[in-house]
C-alpha cells in the first residue's frame, strides 16, 4: 500500500489536534493583547520553531530539487496574507462566542476550498469526496444555528448581554469570514508547497513553512512598530505562553503543509474537521462550556462526513 495514500490523513489528525491547543492559548491571550497582538504570537514564536524544522530537514535531506520562483513566492505571500487576516478574524469571534461554536463558524471552509481549489489549481474532487465534504459542512453548519435561549448551551457573551439577533450575527459573520479567508490561505500554500521544486514532499513542506512564517513575522511586526509598539512590548512580556502557543502553532502548520504537499486542500481542511471533536473537549475543560443537544447531533453528522472522506 503506498503510504502516501494514508499518510495525510495521520498528518492531519496531528494538525487539528496541535492547532485546537494553539488556538486555546491565542484565546487567552486575546484578552491581554488584544486580536492583532494574540494573531501576531502564532507567527512571531512559530517562526524560530519553523526554522529549527527546516535547519534539521535540510540537515538530513538537503534542499536539492528546491526551485523557488515569483509564482512560488506569489502564492507564498498570498497564503500567508490571509492566513492572517483569517486568525485575527477567528480570535475576534472566539471573544463573542463560545470557544467550540466559533470553531465551528470557522471550519464551514471546506466547501469554499473546493471551489477554490478547482478555480485556482483546477483540482476536481469525485462526487463522493463533494458529497462528504457537504455532509460533514452540513454538520458543522448545525452546531453553528443560533440557540433559542440564549448562551446557555454555549456560554455565548453576546448572547448572555441579551441574545439579540445582531448580537449573534456579528460572530457569525466573523467566523464565517474566517473560515472563507482560510480557505484562500489553504489554497495558496498548497499552490505554493506544488510549484516550488521537485524536492520530496516533505522538503517542499518544510521550506514554505519557514518562508511564510518570516512573510507573516515580518509584516505584523513591521505594523505594530509603526503602529502599536505597546502592543509589541506586550507580546514580549508574555514571552512564556506565546512560545508554548509559537510551537504548538509551528507544530500544527507543519502537519498542514505536510498534508497538503500529498492531497487536495478540501481533502485535508474537510477530515481537519475533526478539530471540532478537539475544541469540544478543550470547552469543556478549560472554558467550562457545554455543548447543546443540537450541538451534538450536528457533530454526528460532522463524523459521518469525515468517515465517508476518509474511506472513499
Amino acid at each position: 500500500m503506498d503510504p502516501t495514500g494514508w499518510l495525510w490523513a495521520l498528518f492531519t489528525v496531528g494538525a487539528a489536534a496541535s492547532q485546537t491547543a494553539r488556538n486555546a492559548l491565542q484565546r487567552s491571550l486575546t484578552e491581554r493583547l488584544g486580536t492583532l497582538g494574540a494573531t501576531h504570537v502564532r507567527f512571531l514564536y512559530g517562526l524560530p520553531f519553523g526554522l529549527l524544522f527546516l535547519a534539521v530537514v535540510t540537515l538530513i535531506f538537503g534542499l536539492d530539487g528546491i526551485e523557488p520562483s515569483w509564482s512560488w513566492l506569489a502564492w507564498t505571500v498570498f497564503g500567508a496574507v490571509s492566513q492572517i487576516t483569517a486568525t485575527a478574524l477567528m480570535l475576534a469571534a472566539m471573544r463573542d462566542r463560545a470557544f467550540i461554536v466559533a470553531i465551528a463558524y470557522v471550519k464551514t471552509e471546506p466547501v469554499l476550498i473546493a471551489g477554490f481549489g478547482f478555480l485556482f489549481l483546477g483540482e476536481i474532487l469525485s462526487g463522493r469526496a463533494l458529497s462528504a465534504i457537504g455532509i460533514a459542512t452540513a454538520g458543522v453548519l448545525l452546531m453553528s444555528l443560533p440557540a433559542r435561549s440564549g448562551a446557555a448551551s454555549t456560554g455565548s457573551p453576546a448572547a448572555a448581554a441579551g441574545g439579540s439577533m445582531a448580537g449573534q450575527l456579528r460572530p457569525t459573520l466573523l467566523g464565517i469570514g474566517s473560515g472563507a479567508v482560510f480557505a484562500l490561505s489553504a489554497v495558496g500554500f498548497r499552490g505554493a508547497i506544488l510549484d516550488v521544486g521537485d524536492a520530496p514532499f516533505y522538503v517542499r513542506s518544510t521550506f514554505t513553512l519557514a518562508s511564510g512564517l518570516a512573510i507573516q513575522t515580518a509584516l505584523l511586526t513591521g505594523w505594530l512598530l509603526a503602529r502599536d509598539r505597546k502592543v509589541l512590548r506586550e507580546i514580549l512580556q508574555a514571552w512564556r505562553p506565546s512560545l508554548i502557543a509559537g510551537l504548538a502553532g509551528a507544530v500544527a502548520s507543519q502537519m498542514w503543509f505536510l498534508a497538503f504537499s500529498l492531497q487536495t486542500a478540501a481533502a485535508v481542511r474537510t477530515l481537519g474537521l475533526v478539530e471540532i471533536l478537539f475544541a469540544q473537549a478543550a470547552s469543556r475543560k478549560l472554558f467550562a462550556q457545554r455543548t447543546s443537544n443540537r450541538e451534538t447531533a450536528g457533530i454526528v453528522l460532522m463524523v459521518a462526513g469525515l468517515v465517508l472522506l476518509v474511506s472513499s
